[in-house]
């Protein structure tokens, strides 16, 4: 009978784990959507809203650090279930710096003046809507185990880099009009950037739910877009 119950409470804890990971994958979905709002329509009031709930996901982030270390050490997991651990942790730090990414971008709105180019603006919304789908679709290839859903956020991590490349020529056509506008090319250029660099800790996800899944990581190298080198 206390057979039944300790592996019941693993299996518990085990779904307590996971629930906590996607808790905080919504929170940083819901993030990177208002960062991306407030860059595409210059709204500086919201920049303190988005700034505040990175503290929320940096605390899902300590609790799921603690969850880990409790499992690890009361139940040493074994096989499918230490793979499901250790993917925890690493999607748990990919969430985390995602959401720094956003908390970033949101701190760059506050100097950029209302009145960006049109084609600009429509190029960043492009990107930042892509991104936010392969955060949404990755975080749904975990809930579902999906393995061809996570693929296929691997595989499109070329499309963010394409997009990064179009986005940072509307900056560059920015800046090339107007050397007063070099304060503001550079706040957008850490935005364009730190969205692409969002989209590889997207990928770095889909791969660790890959490795969940099959219990192999996926071979060959990550399709790569067009590139502005730095």
């Amino acid at each position: 009978m206390s057979n039944e119950h300790t592996v019941k409470s693993y299996e518990e804890e085990l779904q307590y784990l996971k629930d906590s990971v996607i808790k905080m994958g919504s929170l940083t979905e819901s993030q990177m959507v208002d960062s991306i709002d407030a860059v595409i329509k210059v709204d500086k009031d919201s920049i303190d809203k988005i700034i505040k709930s990175d503290d929320e996901i940096n605390k899902f982030r300590s609790k799921i650090d603690t969850q880990i270390m409790n499992l690890l050490v009361k139940r040493a997991p074994m096989a499918i279930d230490l793979r499901e651990t250790i993917s925890s942790l690493k999607i748990s730090q990919d969430l985390e710096r995602i959401g720094d990414l956003s908390k970033s971008n949101a701190k760059k709105v506050k100097p950029l003046p209302i009145d960006l180019p049109e084609e600009l603006v429509g190029n960043l919304k492009r990107l930042g809507d892509l991104v936010i789908k392969q955060l949404n679709d990755v975080l749904d290839s975990y809930i579902n185990k999906n393995f061809d859903k996570a693929k296929e956020v691997w595989e499109k991590d070329e499309q963010v880099d394409d997009l990064t490349y179009i986005a940072m020529e509307s900056v560059i056509d920015f800046l090339s009009k107007d050397k007063k506008n070099l304060d503001f090319s550079t706040h957008l250029i850490f935005v364009t950037k730190n969205l692409e660099r969002a989209g590889d800790h997207i990928t770095n996800i889909a791969e660790i739910v890959c490795f969940l899944i099959k219990g192999e990581y996926l071979k060959g190298s990550r399709p790569k877009g067009k590139v502005i080198k730095e």
